[in-house]
């Protein structure tokens, strides 16, 4: 077994069954590893990880109220190796894009780092930015 990321977001969601399908059939990920009795699963995707873990009543990291969206603003950039074809899973399942389809440039001091990405919202509105890498260029 490969040694995992140092970092790994657990996202808490309100129906596990759902979420579950949406990660692994539109998202592409595959489960590593699942509790069913917890309601909790492992996910991993080209290298990327997280976990989902059904939002109980009474949630012991919860540190405010759990509304939608649950990620409040935040998003999860999340390499992937094809991002059209995951792209197109989102469109061809009718899914919302949150952000269509886009080439993006950033700055990082004299040099350009490129994107072909897009955002869509998880069942309890994390988002998700889904990216493949372009490459670098001076900056203009």
């Amino acid at each position: 077994m490969k040694k995992a990321p140092k970092l790994i977001p657990e996202f808490k969601v309100t129906d596990y069954e759902k979420s579950l399908d949406f990660y692994t059939r539109l998202a592409e990920f595959k489960v590593h590893y699942q509790r069913p009795e917890e309601k909790f699963a492992m996910l991993e995707r080209e290298g990327a990880m997280l976990m989902i873990e059904l939002l109980e009543s009474q949630d012991r990291w919860a540190v405010g109220e759990r509304k939608y969206p649950l990620g409040q603003g935040i998003n999860f950039q999340i390499e992937v190796d094809n991002v059209e074809k995951l792209y197109s899973n989102f469109k061809n399942a009718n899914y919302k894009i949150f952000f269509e389809m886009e080439e993006k440039w950033y700055r990082q001091d004299n040099t350009e780092v490129g994107n072909r990405q897009f955002l869509v919202q998880d069942p309890d509105g994390y988002l998700l930015r889904f990216f493949q890498d372009l490459g670098s260029r001076p900056t203009q």
